[in-house]
């Protein structure tokens, strides 16, 4: 037998069915009494759940026999008659509405709708009872508050990027879960979605037309955006690709789960941020880059200054102190190969030197700045970015090369070098740190650079191997001064810290900056509130989660689950400081020590 959910047309209510496959089942809703057909077609039903209960569901699907997968959004129907209805409200409402729905306060904007809706029904004489209200006010929202057509793709948590090629082809979407999915959203013709396209870089405050028909830009809720209009660049018509932002940003705790890096790693970089030893994050397109670089700063001490550059907000720091810099884009004439009034990468580079910050953070980089954060990391500014590259000789070259031209006995400054990758492992793909090479030296002699690999990750065994060396521990070690059984010791608690975090959920990006903080503070506090099992801090998460588990709870008195034989309902209730800057003690790493 197949169970799968069904969703009823007139109330939005679940209902649990089962089914044998090419079978059609009639299924009659106890909510509102409506009778309707299932069919239970060849498809497996792989996951289903809310992303705007209860009016939008997602649910993913696969092909036995090809195994290809899908994406399906699940949206309250319309008939023919409710759809040109909905559309003479919503252009009524643009003659009406003389307000920015999105400078009004979010609880005031629905009461504002709803009014104007019974309005134009007075009015106007139409006829709708509560449950096509509903719908409506569902439908007007999606519009004129959210993303359209797309709105239920961009609520879903676990999509990472939106790709759309043109006009009547699917979205192609990337979840966290299931990869590349083909969807059941598409644009009808190609002038809906140059449409489309116009509006978006409306949300995003900027124009592009035919004149300029290309745009990247961040959207509101923090995504960029990539898109074309017409077939001046993109010759099967308009295209956008959106690379979604998550709010929740990725923390050591989930490096950790995903596999992306060892305890041990991220234990090595969490004594390294803490002591500004520079690094730059190279990978390729989708390695995780940007998020390994969030998750690696949540362990610069919360007192440093800290100044961010990127070309769209990506990187997420609790941090009190900290200035993040986006470039702007210019408008004019072109004066010296620059637009006048754009201020770029290079130009947020010079000006964060003049801010004395203790850490520097580029999103990428890619031209002449790279020049200016080499000059920063020799003068003795801790530095932190992400680069293009599969490897560290593709990385040395690449900086060595042109456009970027960093002089070899510049390139001594940076530390540590991390290799991410995108990677398939089975029938999944995964993103892993495939080595943490140090950058030693330069040979004076050869003029080559000394490099040594500290970790490398297995792809037989998933698990990250440990050369048995680090220069990098050793100058920390030297510095501190640290006897070699205090650095074991220091390591191992930090690596305890890091177990308990993943073994107590402890992944907000707020949490996690706050463990690491009081482990800066009462190291030895923290160690014993962990053996003891004392509560030490507040778990937003799982605060976050007993909510979502009491909706769900309330959700699921609505599933209603209509038996094969029995016309029978049943509701299934289915804080530490940092060693070396309290209490300034030395740190030791040697060999054999993890």
């Amino acid at each position: 037998m197949i169970k799968k959910i069904a969703i009823c047309p007139q109330c939005s209510t679940k209902i649990l069915c089962e089914g044998e496959k090419d079978q059609r089942v009639e299924v009659t809703c106890t909510n509102c009494g409506k009778k309707g057909m299932v069919f239970f077609e060849h498809l497996e039903e792989l996951d289903f759940y809310p992303v705007n209960e209860p009016f939008a569901f997602i649910k993913i699907l696969k092909d036995p026999e090809s195994l290809d997968q899908y994406y399906r959004v699940i949206e309250p129907i319309l008939t023919e008659q409710e759809k040109k209805t909905l559309q003479f409200i919503q252009e009524t409402l643009i003659k009406l509405i003389n307000v920015r729905l999105d400078e009004i306060e979010s609880n005031s904007v629905e009461k504002l709708l709803v009014e104007h809706i019974n309005q134009i029904r007075k009015d106007y004489d139409i006829e709708i009872d509560d449950v096509l209200k509903k719908k409506f006010l569902y439908y007007v929202k999606r519009e004129f508050l959210g993303y359209g057509r797309i709105d239920p793709v961009m609520r879903d948590p676990n999509i990472e990027d939106i790709s759309c090629d043109s006009s009547e082809v699917p979205l192609f979407l990337f979840h966290r879960k299931f990869g590349s999915l083909k969807s059941n959203v598409q644009f009808d013709d190609e002038e809906e979605l140059s449409i489309f396209v116009v509006k978006l870089a409306q949300k995003c405050g900027k124009h592009i037309s035919l004149a300029d028909p290309m745009l990247d830009s961040t959207m509101p809720d923090g995504s960029r955006i990539q898109m074309t209009l017409s077939r001046a660049v993109t010759t099967r018509g308009s295209t956008f690709t959106i690379r979604k932002f998550r709010s929740d940003p990725i923390t050591a705790t989930d490096l950790i789960e995903y596999n992306t890096m060892s305890v041990e790693m991220v234990a090595y970089m969490w004594i390294a941020v803490e002591n500004g030893i520079n690094a730059l994050i190279a990978g390729g397109t989708a390695a995780g880059k940007t998020s390994t670089l969030n998750a690696l700063c949540l362990f610069i001490p919360r007192e440093a200054k800290i100044v961010s550059i990127e070309e769209t907000r990506e990187v997420n720091l609790p941090h009190p102190n900290w200035i993040p810099g986006v470039v702007r884009s210019g408008f004019g004439e072109i004066v010296n190969d620059k637009m006048i009034g754009e201020i770029d990468l290079f130009d947020l580079m010079k000006a964060a030197l003049r801010q004395r910050p203790e850490y520097i953070l580029v999103g990428e980089i890619r031209g002449s700045e790279a020049y200016v954060l080499f000059q920063a990391m020799a003068t003795g500014h801790t530095t932190y970015s992400t680069f293009h590259a599969d490897s560290t000789r593709s990385l040395i070259h690449r900086l060595e090369g042109k456009p970027i031209d960093i002089p070899r006995v510049m390139l001594a400054s940076l530390d540590i070098a991390f290799i991410q990758i995108n990677a398939r492992l089975g029938d999944k793909r995964v993103r892993r740190c495939k080595q943490i090479v140090e950058i030693v030296d330069i040979d004076p002699t050869t003029k080559e650079i000394l490099t040594n690999e500290v970790f490398r990750w297995d792809p037989i065994t998933d698990g990250f191997n440990y050369s048995g060396k680090s220069y990098i521990l050793e100058r920390i070690r030297a510095q501190y001064d640290m006897s070699k059984e205090a650095m074991m010791e220091e390591i191992k608690r930090r690596v305890t810290v890091l177990h308990w975090m993943r073994k107590n959920n402890i992944r907000k990006f707020k949490d996690v900056a706050q463990v690491v903080a009081l482990y800066a503070e009462t190291p030895d506090r923290l160690m014993e509130q962990i053996r003891s099992g004392v509560t030490v801090i507040k778990n937003t998460e799982k605060e976050d989660n007993s909510i979502k588990s009491k909706e769900k709870e309330t959700s699921k008195k609505k599933i209603i689950e209509v038996e094969k034989d029995k016309n029978q309902v049943e509701v299934k209730k289915k804080k530490t400081s940092s060693f070396f800057f309290k209490r300034k003690k030395k740190m030791v790493f040697k060999e054999g020590y993890l």
